[in-house]
């Protein structure tokens, strides 16, 4: 006896549903569908760049040999003799006392051709510069210092002379007056003989060559120190200044170098001439005696020890253009003799051609003053 089964239904299952998702089907595929949208786009936005730079080939630009950067073609080698020097680029302020040499080698310039040298022997003359004594605080290229303006001293006083009585010689001998002969000229005497050596004999005549007129006096009496006398009178109570020879240079202060040049001779710094260099030594020394004249003419000087920074530019014409900065310990009466020991005295000509060349329409410039 059979009996018939039914066949075994199927299990129905449930989809599993996902954690923010709907659990109807038709509003879980919407959903799905969605963020696979969204993660499409994203991906193409992150590969897209990658994708542009593919080349025909199909590989990769990034993974190619990347361009070779620029090359410099350097000209053909040169002899020793042949290799131009570099433009100087650093303006020194020199000796002007030293004799014109032109350095063998340097990057510096000023008004006139140097070598680097110092007077006396040094223990290490292993440098470029002479040796000095200065100081440590300042930084200062200076070698040599003078005055441009010469200064007048006040003429000393007498000393005071012992109360003595004077004699009645001496009261006479200064009131009298000591006569004066002009030179009359000179008078051959020929001997008239015939016979013997031949002379010819001049003697001396009586006078002064500095008396123009005759004036009466006595003969042997003392100098009258006045209009008609032909020297002054000399008193030797007050002795009169000994003459001096002052260097022509800007008042310097000079920074400690221990370590000098093996170069002996007038001190001096390796620096070679330029129209520049002259052009610039002469537009310090004016500012320098601008300032000087500012500074004898104020009534009230500046805190010593103050120092005053000046940054301007200086174009082609000479002219000032405008003033860059103004820094400095010094108080504003300091900084404005600075700013007009600068602006005063503009234009200070125009530069050459070459300059024009080298250096442009304008140069920036910065000026230190030091209040001492």
């Amino acid at each position: 006896m059979t009996s018939l089964r039914e066949p075994p239904k199927k299990r129905r299952t449930s989809p599993v549903p996902i954690p923010g998702m709907a659990a109807n089907s038709k509003h879980s595929s919407v959903q799905i569908g969605l963020v696979g949208t969204i993660l499409a786009h994203v991906l193409i936005l992150v590969l897209a760049p990658y994708l542009f730079r593919m080349e025909h080939g199909g590989v990769p630009a990034t993974l190619e040999k990347q361009p070779d950067p620029f090359e410099i073609e350097l000209g053909p080698e040169l002899t020793e003799d042949e290799v131009p020097e570099p433009d100087p680029f650093k303006f020194l302020e020199t000796n002007p006392d030293a004799p014109d040499n032109e350095p063998d080698s340097t990057d510096a310039f000023s008004d006139r051709n140097q070598q680097a040298a110092q007077e006396e022997e040094s223990e290490d003359m292993s440098g470029d510069r002479p040796v000095l004594e200065g100081q440590t605080e300042i930084e200062s290229e200076r070698i040599v210092s003078g005055q441009l303006t010469p200064i007048i001293p006040p003429a000393p006083s007498a000393p005071p002379t012992p109360e003595e009585e004077p004699t009645d010689a001496v009261e006479e001998s200064t009131q009298v007056q000591r006569e004066q002969i002009p030179l009359s000229g000179f008078e051959d005497d020929m001997d008239a003989a015939t016979d013997g050596i031949g002379t010819k004999a001049t003697q001396l005549a009586e006078g002064n060559a500095e008396a123009e007129e005759y004036v009466e006096g006595i003969k042997d009496a003392p100098i009258v120190d006045g209009p008609t006398s032909p020297s002054p009178q000399i008193n030797p109570q007050v002795p009169r200044p000994r003459p001096s020879l002052q260097k022509r240079a800007r008042p310097a202060i000079f920074s400690q170098n221990n370590v000098g040049t093996d170069n002996i001779g007038p001190i001096g710094l390796d620096a070679r001439w330029s129209e520049y260099g002259q052009y610039l030594q002469e537009l310090i020394e004016t500012v320098q005696s601008q300032w000087d004249r500012i500074l004898i003419q104020s009534k009230v000087y500046p805190k010593s020890g103050s120092k005053v920074i000046v940054s301007f530019i200086l174009n082609d014409q000479g002219e000032i253009t405008r003033i860059l900065g103004v820094d400095g310990s010094g108080n504003d009466l300091a900084k404005q003799n600075c700013v007009s020991a600068i602006t005063d005295r503009a234009p200070y000509g125009e530069w050459t051609t070459d300059m024009k060349t080298v250096l442009g329409e304008q140069q920036q410039m910065t000026f230190t003053f030091y209040y001492q």
